[in-house]
């Protein structure tokens, strides 16, 4: 089977050709009104028997992946406030899919498939009531189809099932977010009702107190849409250090001796052990922790700086291994650690197109 997965990010648009489940062919063309660029890419792929479209939110009425019909993108639509950074991208692009090619059948895969099975105490907000009855609050979860394939990978690399595994993965790239998986489910995971909930990143600020947002609207004045725009596209490591926020520039910064890409990085850092202290709980342990998208994979830096804060728990990470300019998945940790480290390549199209096969084998 022949799918073309198309894959919306924060930072970008990436396109794939999966054939039987092995990635053949790449293509980034960016975003905007490069989105004219995805129908042609699936011209030069054809023939195609289906193409996946990544979609970050499907609102509670989409938690599994489903055929994309003029209904569906309607309703995706009215829940594009929930990812503004993502959906809007994706329904562009599943919009051009559909015009030049209306003959490829088209289904949305959904980051938080993954994580709709999250125990009630991790989905739940504590809020009035009426208010989840009414609007159907909940902790959603994303990055569901990278964690997905991150834990079932690590586990392939270990030689162990993955239902045998206590794992937590760490997607760090422009969005980032952990996952606690056990059982092969997860269990818990650091964003929730919108991907702007959790860890400090690129250009979203992550969780911060409520009050605080409160205080900025009634007291500092700030608007809805100012506030949208600066915790959204402002903040974490942009608005720390006044670069742009990709961890290469922060990097750099650090070793030029910049003070504000020096606490951005150390925030980062912060945020993210802390959180990994919450995941690991959930997780009732720690087998392995896995690094995955384009800060884990390609900055030991930041890989170095979170091993050495979780030493207590017995994560010990080689440093030869972890400096070692190699692409391919890898375990780092040292010989002695009691937990493994490893670094995934991530691998959405692949999961977005067994998805797309398993909704069309249905319908």
């Amino acid at each position: 089977m022949r799918v073309l997965v198309v894959n919306p990010g924060s930072t970008g648009l990436k396109t794939a050709l999966v054939e039987d489940g092995e990635t053949v062919g790449t293509a980034e063309v960016g975003s905007g009104s490069a989105l004219d660029e995805v129908a042609r890419v699936a011209a030069q792929w054809l023939p195609l028997d289906a193409a996946a479209v990544r979609f970050v939110h499907g609102g509670p009425d989409h938690l599994a992946p489903v055929v994309l019909t003029s209904e569906v993108l309607a309703h995706l639509e009215g829940v594009t406030p929930l990812a503004p950074l993502h959906n809007p991208t994706a329904l562009a692009a599943a919009r051009a899919l559909a015009s030049a090619h209306p003959e490829l059948p088209l289904v949305a895969c959904f980051d938080t498939t993954f994580h709709a099975g999250l125990p009630a105490s991790a989905a739940t907000y504590p809020v009035p009531r009426e208010w989840t009855e009414r609007w159907r609050l909940r902790r959603y979860g994303f990055h569901g189809l990278s964690h997905a394939w991150a834990s079932r990978r690590a586990a392939d690399l270990l030689d162990r099932p993955v239902e045998e595994l206590r794992i937590v993965v760490c997607h760090l790239g422009g969005g980032a977010s952990l996952c606690a998986v056990a059982g092969g489910r997860s269990v818990d995971t650091t964003m929730g009702f919108t991907p702007l909930e959790g860890l400090a990143m690129q250009v979203r600020s992550g969780t911060v107190d409520p009050g605080l947002v409160l205080w900025l609207q009634r007291t500092a004045g700030l608007g809805p849409d100012e506030l949208e725009e600066g915790l959204e596209r402002r903040s974490g490591m942009a608005g720390l250090s006044g670069t742009s926020g990709d961890m290469r520039e922060i990097v750099a910064g650090l070793d030029a001796g910049d003070a504000r890409c020096r606490a951005a990085f150390d925030l980062y850092v912060h945020r993210l052990v802390r959180e990994l202290g919450g995941m690991v709980v959930s997780a009732g342990g720690l087998d392995a922790l896995v690094f995955t998208g384009g800060v884990g994979e390609h900055h030991p830096r930041v890989r170095a700086a979170v091993a050495e804060r979780l030493g207590w728990l017995g994560v010990d990470v080689d440093p030869v291994r972890n400096e070692a300019p190699r692409d391919e998945d890898r375990d780092i940790a040292s010989d002695q650690s009691a937990v493994r480290v490893l670094v995934v390549t991530a691998r959405e199209e692949l999961v977005a197109a067994e998805h797309a096969a398993q909704v069309l084998a249905r319908s």
